[in-house]
């Protein structure tokens, strides 16, 4: 059985061979024939949507580190976003090569789902404070002066003994 085929015409080659004689196209293995196990690229490719593959690229998001960084990459590339990991500017030590912060870009069709997915950084960090009843308050502020009375009286006691 032939190595490779042509996608188009289905002439045979043999396996030196990259391109079809007849059409030009690139050659694929052929039916039957046991093709090169899949790498990690062609997996991670698979992965990717071709929707937010589109755009210059956008920083989303900073790392302190090389392994920060490839964390926050494998959990967009989860999601199907894209991303690219450069040192930032003014960090490139050669002495140094997995240190030093990072940045993280996607394309700008992806941007809105990296940030929604990793949190905005320019949002709020708190939670808004929830307003308390009236009477919560109350109990708070006679705790407070109770405790506050109780310290007063135990430094001015011994004054009087």
């Amino acid at each position: 059985m032939t190595a490779l085929v042509c996608p188009v015409c289905d002439a045979p080659h043999q396996a030196h061979e990259r391109f079809c004689t007849i059409c030009g196209l690139p050659l694929v293995h052929g039916p039957g024939s046991k093709g090169p196990s899949k790498s990690d690229l062609a997996v991670k490719a698979r992965k990717i949507r071709p929707g937010y593959a589109e755009g210059p690229l956008v920083r989303v998001a900073a790392a302190r580190n090389q392994a920060e960084a490839e964390m926050i990459q494998g959990l967009l590339l989860e999601e199907g976003i894209p991303s690219l990991v450069r040192r930032s500017g003014g960090f490139d030590v050669p002495d140094f090569l997995a240190s030093g912060p990072r940045d993280i870009l996607v394309p700008s069709s992806g941007e809105e789902a990296a940030r929604e997915m990793l949190g905005d950084p320019r949002g709020p960090r708190r939670i808004p404070p929830q307003p308390h009843a009236t009477w919560i308050r109350a109990l708070a502020v006679t705790l407070a002066v109770l405790a506050l009375a109780m310290f007063a009286a135990g430094i001015v006691v011994p004054f009087f003994d």
